[in-house]
């Protein structure tokens, strides 16, 4: 794993070190400066850094979803046309443009200095509201690209944009304080990455291919397949049936292929992703399997082929509906390559965990809208239980909490708690999965996009699986007569109801004839 000769070992790690800490500090500077409690309190941002001809350098710890599907904006910013020069930031949030949702719009901007390209710096936030059919611009309902909000291709940033952007929204000002946030986040980073004009960027990504490929070639070959189901592509009868995701991985030496021939045919809906999600889900596993230490940069991904259907659920093809793709399907996703890895790799993979970020929007009158995911149970693993309450996979941002949410909001939290007993039974338990129950003060739109309410989290290697989640409609804030709501569903609300969330536990690992103790 050294380097190659003219840079030491120890000078590499420096210098990647160096590089991740400029990404740090874009999302530090973004979370200060933003005005949504989304980005602020909950972390829903990410930042990276990127070579000259736009690979993945260095990234951010922050949201996988965000990070792996980041290279597919940076090229869309690259060939939009738009002049490449000091001060210039590129803005899109276009799925079939390089984006993943129209929540999450992308800033990407050159860093030049003297004259010369250094690399590119870019930052992604989602934005609780871009407009669109229902409040939070993720609507159970649509079946069109057109009915989830305001989609921007590549362009250049500029003041009349933003007042465009903030006026398709309902919280204009928080759209406005937000992509403030994102432009001064960018700007930090083009002032830092500008430092590290004329540094071997290139072996940075030479670093991570042999780091891969080294991991790759210490597993056994061989050919290993998996299945799993989304619940439901949408609230509609015909829709309320499960969506098939198959994948077949092959591994030979110091190569892999991810092959997702025979998954269904996107659906009427916006349970469809684009490539780049599902491209953002092999990468979060691989690394997460092969070696979660191996620098996460285009090299890495170097020894990597993905083949995806076109039209599939995980290539959606125009103008399909993609709300809940980068949310949803990117947790099924994540769920079977992670099986189908246990097969090369079955002492690293542990049970699956909730499998759903538990999207929760409210939206009023007033011009307000909340946005949220929801933590639930990870799976159990191999030496040790899963965690209870933690956002997993594909996500890793946090619950709002409370008393920011009731500080912003119209909103009440009656009831916040670990749903005990909800992971799967093992020697290693999963986690339990989150009760969270919020009033409303004045009538709302509320809106569910959330999976594993039918199917649960598998357990692995005879562990059970977890407890599926649930959703509830408390009327008047009356837990008695509260009515079960639907996996994904848009319905009114009146001042005192309550929305009460069930999240699902993770699976548990093993069979459960030598317990080992809860994780915390």
């Amino acid at each position: 794993m050294d380097p190659q000769p003219g840079v030491d070992p120890a000078s590499l790690q420096v210098l990647i070190s160096r590089l991740s800490g400029v990404a740090d500090e874009m999302g530090s500077v973004l979370r200060r400066a933003a005005s949504s409690p989304n980005i602020k309190e909950r972390a829903d941002c990410s930042a990276a850094l990127f070579t000259p001809d736009g690979e993945l350098l260095v990234q951010a710890e922050h949201i996988p979803v965000h990070l792996g599907s980041m290279p597919a904006s940076v090229r869309a910013a690259i060939d939009s046309g738009v002049a490449v020069e000091a001060g210039v930031q590129i803005v899109l949030n276009d799925p079939f443009a390089g984006g993943t949702h129209l929540n999450d719009i992308t800033l990407v901007a050159p860093c030049v200095a003297d004259g010369r390209l250094v690399g590119w710096v870019a930052n992604r936030a989602h934005h609780a509201d871009v407009g669109g059919m229902v409040a939070g611009s993720i609507p159970p309902d649509a079946r069109e690209i057109f009915q989830e909000g305001l989609r921007i291709p590549p362009v250049r940033m500029s003041p009349d944009l933003a007042q465009l952007i903030a006026a398709n929204s309902r919280a204009p000002i928080e759209r406005a304080g937000d992509l403030a946030a994102q432009v001064g986040a960018n700007a930090v980073g083009v002032a830092r990455l500008a430092a590290f004009a004329g540094e071997p960027l290139d072996q940075v990504l030479a670093y991570g291919e042999r780091r891969m490929r080294a991991a790759l070639a210490a597993l056994p070959d061989g050919t290993w397949s998996a299945t799993d189901v989304l619940d439901s592509t949408g609230p509609d009868p015909e829709q309320q049936r499960p969506a098939v995701i198959r994948l077949r991985i092959d591994k030979r030496g110091d190569r892999i292929t991810f092959d997702f021939g025979g998954t269904d045919a996107q659906r009427p809906g916006n349970v469809n992703a684009v490539e780049a999600v599902t491209a953002s889900a092999v990468a979060f596993a691989l690394r997460s399997v092969a070696d979660p230490t191996i620098p996460a940069n285009a090299g890495a991904l170097r020894p990597v082929r993905i083949i995806v259907p076109v039209g599939s659920l995980l290539h959606a093809r125009p103008p399909a509906a993609v709300g809940a793709g980068n949310v949803e399907v990117s947790q099924r996703v994540a769920d079977v390559c992670l099986a189908a890895l246990a097969g090369t790799a079955p002492g690293r993979v542990g049970a699956a965990g909730q499998g759903t970020m538990n999207n929760l929007i409210l939206g009023g009158a007033g011009g307000w809208v909340y946005y949220e995911t929801v933590g639930g149970g990870q799976g159990g693993r191999p030496q040790r239980a899963g965690m209870s309450g933690v956002h997993t996979a594909m996500t890793n941002t946090m619950d709002t909490p409370s008393e920011a949410l009731e500080r912003a909001y119209p909103l009440r939290v009656l009831r916040y708690r670990l749903r005990r007993d909800s992971g799967g039974a093992g020697r290693c338990a999963g986690g339990d999965g989150i009760e969270r129950v919020i009033q409303v003060l004045e009538p709302a739109i509320l809106s569910l996009i959330t999976e594993r309410r039918v199917t649960p989290p598998p357990g692995r290697a005879g562990g059970s699986p977890g407890a599926v989640g649930e959703n509830w409609r408390w009327p008047g804030g009356d837990e008695v007569r509260r009515v079960r709501l639907g996996d994904k569903v848009t319905v009114t609300l009146a001042a005192g109801d309550a929305v009460q969330l069930l999240t699902p536990g993770g699976g548990g690992y093993g069979p459960s004839d030598a317990r080992v103790p809860t994780s915390e």
